[in-house]
């Protein structure tokens, strides 16, 4: 089968394509014709070796997957050959096939295409997760938004608005700003102005009851500062690669709420709030909600993908379909 390999630490332009050996599943394995891959900002850090966990070479990257179920282990017995199935786990998804444990799968929705199905499970249960079970956002409340119009952002946008939570989206260009007021956001501003800090709080009525920070860096400090007292902000990532120092003062000062959330740990550290979040997130994706996604390319384009990924070009979800893979 064809597969994106990593063979050793670097950019994305080191990712090539090599014919592998189709993996078999155990008892307790499913092995899934992929039809669609997400492709997220992690993904570049783990090919890199920057992430928080390291992945030993050589290895196929990629931690999204929507497609077919092909074989099951033998004490797999809640899917069999054909079924529709999306899934994520931390490599393995930039290829043909991948074998994943049956708790790492989970029925595509019938009203769901595999690009969608691809690309809402480490997105959508970030942004859910976030804001229900970690920040417990409620309807009326101001939900800032960094990184807006990336993937986790878009949509904690998305899963905010239908909460009943007013959103402002912070975006790095004026066409990301543009994107996320088409989105439906309240209120979208650049994060790069000099006056932010008193823009957002000019924007909510005095600060952000909620921050949900996908991106890290200075502008964590900056959207801490522009919170009202008693606020939630909620770590989730450090895009911009690099992870802040906030002063404590400002926590003892403000009286807020510095919240964490690894969504790779969640459901093991906390089931029942991860159960939560989830069963909210089936309901709003039965309501409709979906990813926002901008822009498909074959498997063999898997570098120029990462690349504009990395680069910060891309606007919303970018996706990688195995059926143009030749």
């Amino acid at each position: 089968m064809l597969a994106a390999r990593c063979n050793a630490h670097g950019p994305p332009s080191s990712i090539v394509l090599e014919e592998i050996p189709a993996p078999s599943p155990n008892e307790r394995e499913v092995l899934v014709g992929i039809r669609a891959a997400s492709v997220n900002f992690p993904d570049v850090l783990i090919a890199a070796n920057r992430y928080q966990v390291s992945v030993p070479v050589p290895f196929t990257p990629g931690s999204e997957v929507a497609g077919e179920v092909l074989a099951v282990g033998s004490e797999v017995t809640d899917l069999e050959p054909g079924d529709k199935v999306r899934g994520s786990q931390m490599v393995g998804a930039f290829a043909e096939q991948v074998v994943m444990p049956r708790g790492s799968l989970s029925q595509l929705p019938p009203n769901m295409n595999f690009a969608e199905g691809a690309s809402f499970g480490v997105t959508g249960r970030t942004a859910c997760a976030a804001l229900v079970s970690v920040a417990q956002a409620r309807a009326g409340e101001w939900v800032t938004v960094t990184g807006a119009a990336g993937g986790v952002g878009s949509a904690a946008l998305d899963v905010a608005k239908r909460l009943g939570c007013r959103t402002l989206a912070l975006a790095s260009t004026p066409t990301k700003v543009d994107a996320c007021l088409e989105w439906g956001a309240d209120a979208a501003l650049l994060s790069g102005r000099t006056d932010l800090k008193d823009a957002i709080r000019g924007v909510t009525d005095g600060g952000s009851d909620v921050v949900i920070d996908p991106v890290g860096g200075a502008l964590a400090e900056v959207t801490l500062r522009a919170m009202r007292f008693g606020g939630r902000f909620v770590t989730v990532g450090y895009a911009c690669g690099e992870i802040p120092r906030i002063p404590l003062n400002l926590v003892l000062l403000k009286g807020v709420h510095i919240l964490g959330l690894d969504i790779r740990t969640f459901a093991g550290n906390a089931p029942e709030r991860a159960a939560d979040a989830d069963a909210v997130l089936s309901q709003l994706v039965g309501e409709g909600l979906r990813p926002r996604i901008s822009a498909v390319y074959p498997l063999r384009a898997v570098a120029e993908a990462l690349e504009a990924v990395a680069a910060g070009q891309t606007v919303g979800k970018v996706v990688l379909e195995m059926a143009n893979a030749c």
